[in-house]
């Protein structure tokens, strides 16, 4: 379970990751993580109708929650990930992804080194 703490609540933390970020996408997600301070690594989901009924969606969202839950140590201080489903995610199995969320967390971290480290 993901703390309280570690997720993130308000509309515009979403959106100045979401704009701000650095965006890594797979075929079944897509990641965007930003690092604003020096405070612990926060967490959001974004799963849209268009991956499916709401059942379908909290059950994506629990189990992208799990994954990000045992990568959140990983990531530096002060960072902001906001994981964003895609409809393929439904049929993944966990080690997909897993996999999937690994790539995409290593190419948006390179990314942000890249372009001169946090903000």
């Amino acid at each position: 379970m993901l703390p309280a703490g570690a997720r993130l609540t308000r509309r515009d933390e979403f959106t100045s990751t979401m704009r701000r970020g650095r965006r890594a996408g797979r075929s079944r997600l897509v990641v965007h993580l930003d690092v604003t301070g020096s405070e612990a690594p926060r967490a959001g989901f974004v799963v849209s109708r268009a991956v499916g009924n709401a059942v379908t969606r909290h059950r994506v969202t629990r189990r992208l929650r799990h994954l990000v839950t045992a990568r959140l140590p990983a990531l530096p201080p002060g960072a902001r990930l906001v994981v964003r489903a895609l409809p393929p995610a439904v049929t993944a199995s966990a080690a997909e992804l897993g996999e999937d969320l690994d790539s995409a967390l290593r190419a948006a971290l390179r990314r942000l080194e890249s372009a001169g480290g946090p903000r």
